[in-house]
């Protein structure tokens, strides 16, 4: 048996299902297009990196080819043949496997040094904030293994990409091919610029340990669970509820196993879920009868006892909200605007869309949308931030020289807030855009408010707090039945012609249309939370 990096960043209960003989045959979620999307994106980014250095590096550059009729073992074959020829850099290895230590994968890159190998790995997603303290070097300098500390760069935590990387290097010592003489492994992330290096002996995981020892530690774990399953013994890993089950294919086979057991990970996720099973509350029941205050209740990581006992008894009594206490406020305004933007994963927030309500002072009510419609990343990105900021400031300075108050809303500001500070960041060059202390004072403001931490303060939601979960308790209804984030990212490549494809009006009108909608939910909640109906919700002291 042998396992791929992935095991040790995976559930352990999915480790277990994916080798158990018996669960071969069950009916398994159908995978997730937008994830589907996601995967492209990364393989056409890795392409995309490749074709550069191939450009760059020549006839040192080697690639082990790939496609549906070449198997594993021929791919490994040629690799291991890469490897004793001494190739210089070696693109989409298919690293010999390591049946004693029972490990196989692949890696985008393999650099040679003066002693071995060490692995690359190209990804899409960010790998450095501003800073400093990261070792780079850029990509034309491949060979500078560990590179040399950058002045503007340090290091954004990435575990998953560390014990890849990890993984790696394990298979590399198997074979004889690592460079004994340094750890140090490559990470080339979104921006395409430069290698990052990480010393995967370092102390800088929690603890004081080192990448190596952690993989180590995991593996070791995740071998133990896959051979339980294989050979039929008792399981090592159980089913309980995390972040991950949302997008696990085994999701129906677990939850169908959880509901059965009434088990309390169905209302407390994750580590909470694992204090509350060692005090003897496996059951929501057990955990709905409990006495938050009694001297044996843990101390939860996620949320106080209190919250815990309340979301069982609502969780028992079908209920999708309860009121945390008796009476629930939510400040307003002479004015108010909501606010919600629509981004696609870190290559830049494409659309601000913007609901102005209350009283009159001269700008036209109702929605509005700043947009472009040029594929991300685009400088056409700045110029529509800024009509957004123009906007919103000319709104609040009008309700100022009529002594009104005024108010922003939005839903769950970390989106909404990183991508204000990323703006300004990007495109402060460009007329329009504010200053990042104007955006700083609007934000730690009274005048942004919050909605979803006016929920968080004062419901329990056992369905999840989303807002396309807790708007419909207050009436409102989205006109798209596909309505959300994850799909939203299809219809924007559609809308761009971001495959290749004209771009598609018919899915522009699909965006607006949700960001309105998303804006007017926004509205709704915040009218159904300071209006009596609010009290029709039941308050959990009354469960």
């Amino acid at each position: 048996m042998l396992l791929d990096a992935g095991v040790v960043s995976r559930c352990r209960r999915r480790v277990h299902l994916e080798h158990d003989q018996a669960m071969r045959d069950v009916p398994r979620g159908a995978p997730d297009p937008t994830a589907e999307l996601r995967k492209a994106d990364a393989a056409a980014h890795r392409r995309a990196v490749a074709d550069r250095l191939a450009a760059h590096y020549g006839a040192a550059w080697f690639e082990v080819p790939t496609g549906p009729d070449l198997r594993a073992s021929e791919r490994e074959a040629i690799t291991h043949g890469a490897l004793a020829e001494g190739r210089a850099f070696i693109w989409a290895a298919q690293l010999p496997r390591d049946p004693d230590g029972g490990r196989r994968g692949t890696i985008d890159l393999l650099v040679r040094t003066e002693a071995g190998y060490v692995p690359v790995l190209v990804v899409r997603h960010k790998v450095t904030d501003p800073g400093s303290g990261a070792r780079t070097s850029p990509l034309t300098g491949l060979a500078e293994v560990g590179g040399s500390p950058d002045t503007a760069r340090k290091i954004r935590p990435q575990p998953r990409d560390q014990l890849r990387l990890a993984h790696t290097r394990r298979l590399l010592q198997a074979a004889g091919y690592a460079d004994e003489r340094t750890a140090f492994a490559g990470v080339v992330g979104m921006d395409g610029d430069a290698v990052v290096w990480h010393d995967l002996e370092a102390p800088t995981w929690p603890g004081g340990r080192t990448a190596l020892a952690e993989y180590d530690s995991r593996f070791a774990d995740r071998v133990a669970v896959a051979t339980a399953a294989a050979t039929g013994a008792p399981p090592l890993a159980a089913p309980s509820r995390i972040v991950e089950c949302r997008s696990c294919p085994w999701w129906p086979v677990c939850e169908a196993a959880l509901l059965e057991a009434r088990d309390v990970s169905l209302v407390v996720r994750g580590e909470d879920a694992g204090m509350l099973r060692a005090a003897g509350m496996t059951t929501v029941d057990e955990l709905a009868l409990a006495d938050p205050d009694m001297d044996d209740m843990p101390v939860l990581v996620g949320m106080p006892p209190a919250d815990a006992v309340g979301l069982a008894r609502a969780w028992l009594a079908d209920l999708t909200l309860v009121r945390r206490t008796e009476s629930v406020v939510v400040p307003r305004a002479d004015v108010e605007v909501d606010v919600d933007m629509e981004s696609f994963g870190d290559a830049g927030a494409y659309l601000w869309g913007v609901l102005l309500s209350g009283a009159d002072i001269g700008v036209e009510h109702g929605y509005r949308a700043f947009a472009t419609w040029e594929p991300l990343p685009t400088e056409d990105e700045g110029r529509s931030f800024a009509e957004f900021w123009s906007w919103l400031s000319e709104v609040r300075r009008a309700a100022a020289e009529r002594g009104l108050s005024f108010r922003a809303y939005c839903y769950n500001e970390l989106a909404e807030n990183r991508w204000l500070l990323a703006s300004v960041k990007r495109f402060g060059e460009q007329p329009g855009v504010p200053r990042r202390r104007e955006v700083l004072r609007f934000i730690e403001s009274d005048e942004w408010v919050d909605l979803f931490g006016s929920v968080r303060e004062y419901f329990l939601c056992s369905q999840g707090k989303g807002l396309k979960t807790i708007a419909p308790v207050a009436g409102f209804k989205w006109r798209d039945p596909e309505a959300g984030g994850e799909n939203s990212m299809r219809w924007y490549r559609d809308a761009v012609g971001m495959d290749g494809g004209a771009p598609d009006a018919a899915q522009r009108r699909r965006l607006l249309e949700y960001n309105e909608d998303d804006v007017r939910a926004t509205a709704a909640l915040r009218g159904w939370m300071t209006s009596p109906a609010v009290n029709d919700i039941p308050y959990v002291g009354d469960l």
